[in-house]
């Protein structure tokens, strides 16, 4: 059986659809937190087995996932009533996450585009709803990307799961990043190995 067949008729978990040796779907409960996620992935994006952004969303609770870019479905726009809805996005005037921003109004939803950058900048630009939004980043870090599935074009580029690990780090507590880059890096390896090219002393 070559390669291509075994992988075409391997087990899948139901939920992520992804090969049952890759999976971390029962790695932890999804975590109860203030802070709402509103992942919206580019149409390209949402089915890829490398993508990271589905991940994040299964292990915070009452999270959204909507696909823009299908023309047979149009994007919602969101109900943010109740709530302070911001956009991870790394504008010029972007505000800089901080705990104190965390706590200075409604309970906070994080809007995360889902793309690569070019995908993510033209749904920021096209879709009306986003770009209304107050834009924030991620505060400067010497920490490198664990993402070894693809190349950033970004110097300093994260996948989305870290970059939302590393958001709700700042929001939430520094426990919640360290679960989430867990899950994310036990993806990663579980990946890597399944190509054939694991990660040295990698958990799997």
């Amino acid at each position: 059986m070559g390669r291509r067949e075994y992988i075409r008729n391997a087990p899948r978990c139901d939920r992520c659809k992804r090969l049952s040796t890759i999976c971390v779907c029962d790695e932890s409960p999804a975590l109860e937190l203030q802070t709402r996620l509103c992942l919206v992935a580019h149409y390209g994006e949402i089915d890829k087995t490398t993508n990271s952004g589905t991940i994040a969303a299964r292990f915070v609770a009452g999270s959204t996932v909507s696909v823009h870019g299908r023309r047979d479905a149009p994007l919602p726009s969101p109900d943010f009533t109740g709530r302070r809805p911001v956009i991870l996005f790394p504008r010029e005037n972007a505000t800089v996450l901080t705990r104190e921003f965390a706590t200075a109004g409604d309970p906070v939803t994080l809007v995360v585009p889902d793309g690569n950058w070019s995908q993510a900048r033209r749904m920021h630009r096209r879709v009306s709803w986003m770009g209304d939004l107050a834009c924030v980043t991620l505060p400067p870090s010497e920490r490198v990307t664990r993402y070894h599935l693809r190349r950033s074009p970004r110097q300093g580029g994260l996948a989305t799961m870290e970059a939302i690990a590393r958001a709700l780090g700042i929001l939430e507590a520094p426990e919640v990043e360290a679960t989430l880059e867990r899950i994310f890096t036990l993806f990663v390896s579980r990946t890597m190995a399944a190509r054939g090219t694991p990660v040295e002393g990698a958990e799997l």
